[in-house]
């Protein structure tokens, strides 16, 4: 990300000092409607998967607005017939997760996916925005996106600011050529020496900092780069410039999956929660704060989870590893001091 963001202030989650200039200036610099690679034909039928480039296998789920569930949204939301939904996808996105599709247009991925079926449930029109990272967030405080769904980990610190529904189980990966050696168990301590690349404003930044400092306090280093995109980090990668990815499982094992036949292949070299060593990191719908919207997102996930079309959703990403059992209204998150 841009160097002129402060690492704290992007770690905060975008603070509420964020100017009215500035905000103007980063929606209209970094956001845009997107087409919907996910259709709702008359009949009712999601169609999920589509423009994937192999990603996704295309799988057509019937799914329609449940009374009982939209009546719990707020009067704004309901009235205005929309549910204005924000991806951090910009500039180049990541699949599975969100990214540009086959057609060299359409935005597509598991994320988007899940939003529109969110939205059927509750007699909704999808309109997806995209965003760069860090001005997703803005997105969501500014009111131009209701929702963000787009790989959110649910922690503490975002709590101030926002209120979540989970859907998906949130784990990190340390992605490196197939050549290292090097792998990660689990413990900080094996980062020692390293050079490791990871997205700037995101919660697993957040965790890499945490071990920097404390790697830093037994007179180690951990030298931390940050690029634009993901295919900055890949050159790097397969350059040396750096020993490897800190990032999203998702995103990570599909890319090492295509790596296999190329001259520079990579592999998962560890994990770890997004919600640190002690708890089950977990990605969640991510609203502003006292919004309303919680509840209602929560139980269109728990809905589509007890009728079957959440399996199959994940089934068509081949992320069913990443399945949660219900969806909660801000459950524990990582914790303040990371822990």
């Amino acid at each position: 990300m841009s160097a002129h963001f402060t690492r704290r202030s992007l770690i905060r989650g975008i603070t509420a000092a964020t100017t009215v200039a500035t905000l103007a200036t980063g929606l209209a610099a970094c956001g845009g409607d997107s087409d919907a690679a996910t259709t709702t034909d008359s009949s009712g039928t999601v169609t999920v998967g589509r423009v994937s480039n192999g990603a996704a296998k295309e799988t057509a789920l019937k799914v329609a607005e449940v009374k009982s569930i939209s009546a719990e949204l707020p009067d704004t939301v309901k009235k205005s017939g929309k549910l204005l939904i924000g991806s951090g996808t910009l500039p180049s996105g990541a699949p599975p997760l969100g990214y540009i599709g086959s057609d060299q247009k359409t935005l597509t991925g598991s994320e988007s996916d899940l939003a529109r079926l969110v939205a059927a449930v509750l007699g909704l029109k999808p309109e997806v925005k995209q965003f760069t990272w860090e001005n997703l967030f803005v997105g969501i405080d500014s009111g131009k996106v209701n929702v963000g769904f787009s790989n959110i980990t649910d922690t503490e610190e975002r709590k101030k600011k926002y209120e979540f529904a989970s859907y998906r189980k949130d784990d990190l990966a340390f992605e490196t050529l197939k050549t290292s050696k090097w792998s990660f168990d689990g413990d900080y301590e094996a980062l020692a020496g390293e050079t490791v690349s990871v997205g700037a404003g995101t919660n697993q930044e957040r965790i890499l900092l945490e071990w920097q400092s404390r790697l830093k306090k037994e007179g180690k280093k951990l030298t931390i780069k940050y690029f634009q995109d993901s295919a900055s980090i890949y050159l790097a990668l397969n350059s040396g410039k750096i020993d490897s990815y800190f990032g999203p499982s998702p995103n990570l094992s599909y890319h090492a999956t295509q790596t296999a036949s190329t001259p520079n292949p990579t592999k998962i070299a560890g994990q770890f929660s997004g919600a640190g060593e002690t708890l089950q990191g977990l990605i969640a719908a991510t609203a502003k704060k006292d919004s309303g919207l919680a509840k209602p997102l929560a139980d269109a996930i728990n809905y589509l989870i007890d009728n079957g079309q959440y399996a199959k959703w994940l089934a068509a990403w081949n992320l069913s590893n990443d399945a949660v059992s219900k969806s909660e209204v801000n459950p524990p998150g990582l914790p303040l001091d990371n822990s």
